[in-house]
Order: structure tokens, then sequence, then C-alpha cells
């Protein structure tokens, strides 16, 4: 019996090449048995189910994007990729309904869930050990359950050790001046889970850091390395190191770190300057009431400003938002600094007439608030405005009228004294004589 390989027309083609070895009714004969045998074997395949790591369900996801962190590391060490969108399911790969798989953007093979290769799935994490420059490029996490399935892409890129560098595959770390802080080995989770005596050696600049000196101290069991009384030469490239077993093998995990130094923030007591103690308002409109607070020389930082009404904040006191607080100014005037926060109204209602509104600021240093309250604004009355002038008009009135009367009394006394004087020149005697 003949076994068949491929495709049956190809089979067939095979055998009319024979020639004339093979007689017409024995082809047929011998082509009716391949057939049978290729849709036998056709309806066992139909039936049998590959496994799900080797396979990729077609059906359509919706696809979240790429997550905003590329993951930089370096080749030999171990590699664990989360699932971006697993915060969205929560705890999806703990969940029995859930399935989650991984799988690289330029290959339709799932990854497996089996240790024995050296790229794995486990708790819902892609494992990858050790990593090579070859596992550079997109992963895709999918994430589904019996109604709903989405997809989210991370960014991975694996250097060689003689090409690395330290800018780009550094973690940004932060300390003050003058003070005492301590670095964190970053992203470590995965591999000290479950462990108390892990142990990390520190590097500052490539140079192990001597575990007698008093500055700096790596805390055993823990991912920290203290630093006491932290100066300007303390900023730099600091690398921690740590040893990972698996299936009989060690691998080094390194973290790179760059620490910046910040000037130490010095704090001043603030000092309220506004609003007044009464605002005075209609009914109706749009009130803003800003609250400003002096700091000097002060850090913005460090200081917290905020209103309240009533004892309660003003989130809670208007629950329905016709009240709130503006966004927070921090700047500069003068080389001095101010924070400010404004109370705003849309609009005055009746019941802010009774509210005994605080502005409030703290920081370590002091804790002060300032009382205001909202006063309706009197309002315009043409009766108060007349009332004034017409006293003024009835003075200037009774003023114009005395004068009048003065000047009518004056003119009648001087008439009758002219009169009475011509009456008494004309009955005088006259004492002229001739003279001859």
């Amino acid at each position: 019996m003949l076994v068949l390989l491929g495709d049956p027309s190809v089979f067939f083609s095979r055998l009319l090449s024979a020639g004339p070895k093979v007689s017409t009714f024995c082809a047929l004969w011998k082509l009716s048995e391949t057939m049978f045998l290729y849709l036998l074997i056709m309806g066992v395949s139909a039936f049998t189910i590959p496994p799900a790591e080797h396979m990729v369900i077609s059906e359509n996801c919706q696809f979240r994007g790429k997550h905003f962190k590329t993951d930089f590391k370096v080749e030999g060490e171990p590699v664990v990729l989360r699932c971006p969108q697993v915060r969205y399911w929560l705890g999806a790969s703990a969940s029995p309904h859930v399935n989650l798989m991984w799988r690289k953007n330029d290959s339709m093979r799932v990854v497996s869930g089996k240790e024995e290769t050296r790229i794995w799935v486990q708790d819902g994490a892609l494992w990858i050990l050790p990593a090579m420059q070859g596992d550079s490029g997109t992963y895709i996490c999918t994430v589904r359950n019996t109604s709903y399935c989405d997809e989210m892409s991370i960014e991975l890129r694996v250097f060689g050790k003689t090409e690395v560098s330290l800018p780009v595959i550094s973690y940004p770390q932060i300390l003050t001046f003058s003070t005492s802080g301590s670095l964190v080995c970053p992203e470590l989770s995965e591999f000290t889970r479950n462990k108390t005596d892990m142990k990390i050696q520190w590097y500052k600049d490539s140079v192990l850091l001597d575990p007698d000196n008093e500055k700096f101290l790596s805390v055993r069991g823990t991912t920290r390395l203290l630093i006491h009384n932290v100066s300007v030469e303390d900023a730099g490239y600091y690398s921690c190191v740590m040893m990972f077993a698996h299936q009989g093998m060690s691998y080094n995990i390194t973290r790179n770190i760059k620490l910046r130094i910040n000037k130490k923030e010095e704090e001043t007591i603030p000092v309220i300057i506004s609003p007044h103690q009464t605002i005075l308002t209609s009914l109706g409109s749009r009130l803003t009431i800003p609250c400003k607070v002096f700091l000097g020389a002060g850090s913005h930082s460090t200081t917290m400003l905020w209103w309240m009404a009533n004892n309660t904040n003003i989130d809670s006191a208007y629950q329905d938002g016709r009240v709130s607080e503006g966004q927070r100014l921090d700047y500069s005037e003068n080389n001095e600094n101010y924070i400010e926060v404004s109370l705003i109204f849309d609009p005055v209602i009746r019941e802010d007439l009774t509210m005994d509104f605080k502005c409030v600021v703290r920081n370590t240093l002091s804790f002060q608030m300032l009382h205001t309250t909202v006063k309706e604004v009197a309002t315009f009355s043409w009766g108060i405005v007349l009332a004034p002038l017409s006293l003024v008009f009835l003075l200037l009135g009774g003023m114009w009228i005395h004068r009048q009367y003065k000047l009518r009394t004056g003119k009648a006394y001087g008439l009758t004294a002219l009169k009475t004087s011509h009456q008494d020149f004309q009955s005088y005697p006259s004492k002229i004589k001739e003279i001859k």
C-alpha cells in the first residue's frame, strides 16, 4: 500500500509518468486507496488540537497600544517582562478564568510555559534566561477570558556587554545635599521573592565600595544603599549586582543608577498676605478670592496651601462643585517666592454669606489660617443719593431767599430818607440880598 506524504495531485502526476509499466486499472485502484488514506488522515487531523503554547488564537483583540517604557538590558543576564495591562485585569495572571499569552511581534508562535526552554512564561511574566541580543524586539501580551480580549506591547532592547551605554540603561535617582538618604537597586522583585538572604554588591564608578566605609552602608537583606551626609562628590554612576541561581546555573543581575544631588531646600515661616477679612460681592455673580502666601526665600514644594468652609474641606462642603479651589500657583517676584490658591464661587448665593471661609497654610515650621467672610454689597438707591442733595438745595435756597430779603429791606430805607431831606430844603427861607 502506498503512503501519501503530500498533495495527491502530485502523486497522481508521478504515477502517470511511470509509463506503460503500470496499467490504467492499477493506477485507478491505487489512486482510490491513496485518496481514502488522505481523507482519513485529514479527518483525524481535524479533530487534533495543537498545544496552546504553539498557536495564536485568531480572534480579534482590542489593542491598547505600546507601553511607554522600553526595557534596556545587558546580554547574558536574566530578563523578566511583566504584562503591561495586567493591572487593568485585577490580578489576571492568578485568575483561573483568564488566559494570558506572550508572543514576539515578528513571530506567530506563542511562548511556551515550560522552563526547559530559554524563554518561558511563569505567573504571567515572560522570562528570558539568559538574554541575547537577538531577543531585542517588541513583545505582545494577550489577556483574554470568555467574553473579552485585549493586547498590549512592550519593547525590549538587549545590549552587548561591550556596547553598553550607561546614560541609556541607567535609572535616575536624586538625593539632597547635606542630608542622609538611600539608593534603591530597582526592578528586582521577580528575583528576590521569598528570599531573605539576598546579598547585593554596590559599585561607584565601577569601583567596589568598601564595606567598612561608614559613609556607605549596604543594608543586608534589602535592596538599599544608605549614604550619610550626602555631598556633591557623591553624584555619579552606581551599580548594584546580585547573584541569581536557576537550575544549577548562576547569573549576575546588574542595575545601573545615575545619582543627582539637589541643593537642600530651606524652609521659612509662611505669611498669609491676602485676602481681606470681608469680601463684598453681589448675589448671583462669579467671585474669585485669591489666598496669597509669602515665603521669602523658602521652598514651594514643602509648603501646603488650601481652603476650608466651616472647618470642612471645600470638596466636601460643596460636592456639587459650585464652589471650588483653583489651581495652585508657585511663582517668584523680585527673587522672593509666593504661592497662591484661589477660592472660586460660580455663582455666589445667599448660603455663602453665612459661611466661615479659612485660608490655611502649613509647613514643618508653621501652621496658619486667615478667616474671611462674604458680604452682600449694599443695593444702589436713588433715595439715599437724593436725600443729601435735597438738603443742600434746601440750604442754598434758604440762603438765597434771606439774601434777597435783606437787599429789598435796604432799598426801601434809602428811598424814605431821600424823600424826607427834599421837603426840608424847600421850606427853608432865602437869605440872599441884592447889593447895589
